[in-house]
């Protein structure tokens, strides 16, 4: 009589367990990178997960005003972040979603930190500019790293000793290639390769943390790319990868809901249990989910 009235009370903990999330964001990966690319890692995640090779970014087609969207759960419509050019200066004397002059558009950080006051929260980036775009005061551990090997493997150390309830990791080396050697070019689909690999170093540290059936891995891109470069309205442009996997999450599911990049603010509020902001104007996928 225990033994089932513990298996019971087990079975739902498990169901009902705080699920954790993993963001993976790789600077420049174009859907054509995974297509042509050794990427056995993020084939896995696709056949365990749920994914789309046709998700959208914003206009333009640049770095800052994609990252800032994929964490606002908004567009540059709303949030404000037109180019790199961007800097919090440029704030000073707006209020967004009814906060103080000068504040950031809220992000999906802010959002876990205000409703789980006591949650581990870690970000760790391989562009130095991606910081500005996220509140100074949410993350336990908040780091701008030096390349993208420092990147994954400081990320990794972290999740294995700490279990994070929501991390995120930015690496830029994919997008180095597209500018330095051109998107589809070999030297830039080894580059997608190797970000393969990396993720594979951050799929191991979850593991190692005890905590992998507890955790959800979402991995995107903020842009594609062209030639040499972005910015643009074409195709190659802004499409972009989104892979999502994990516990809860529908297997080998192509999914047909059309995604914008400011939905996975969105989404993982929907996996975190924490209420958006009423100002965010994205969609969770819910599709994803079973």
């Amino acid at each position: 009589m225990r033994y089932f009235l513990f298996l019971t009370l087990f079975l739902s903990y498990s169901a009902f367990a705080q699920k954790r999330v993993v963001v993976i964001g790789l600077d420049g990966l174009s859907p054509d990178g995974i297509r042509n690319a050794s990427t056995p890692v993020l084939d896995s995640l696709m056949k365990n997960g749920s994914y789309s090779l046709n998700a959208k970014a914003v206009y333009p087609s640049s770095s800052s005003p994609n990252w800032a969207s994929m964490i606002t759960g908004t567009s540059p419509a709303h949030h404000e972040v037109w180019s790199n050019d961007w800097k919090r200066t440029d704030i000073a004397d707006k209020s967004y979603c009814g906060g103080p002059n000068g504040q950031l558009y809220p992000t999906i950080f802010r959002a876990v930190r205000e409703q789980k006051n006591e949650a581990v929260i870690a970000c760790f980036y391989d562009w130095d500019d991606f910081g500005r775009l996220l509140e100074d005061n949410v993350c336990t551990v908040k780091e701008d790293r030096k390349g993208e090997d420092d990147t994954a493997q400081r990320a990794a150390e972290y999740i294995a000793a700490n279990a994070p309830l929501f991390t995120f990791v930015h690496l830029d080396h994919v997008d180095h290639a597209g500018h330095d050697a051109g998107h589809g070019t070999p030297t830039y689909y080894k580059s997608v390769s190797k970000a393969d690999s990396l993720i594979g170093t951050i799929m191991n540290a979850i593991r190692a943390s005890g905590k992998a059936d507890e955790t959800v891995v979402l991995i995107t891109a903020d842009h594609g790319g062209v030639g040499k470069g972005h910015g643009g309205t074409s195709r190659a442009e802004m499409t972009i990868p989104w892979i999502i996997s994990g516990k809860g999450i529908k297997k080998n599911h192509e999914l047909s809901t059309s995604i914008d990049t400011f939905d996975t603010a969105m989404t993982i509020a929907k996996v975190l249990k924490v209420k958006p902001f009423e100002c965010w104007t994205g969609k969770a996928i819910v599709e994803a989910i079973k």
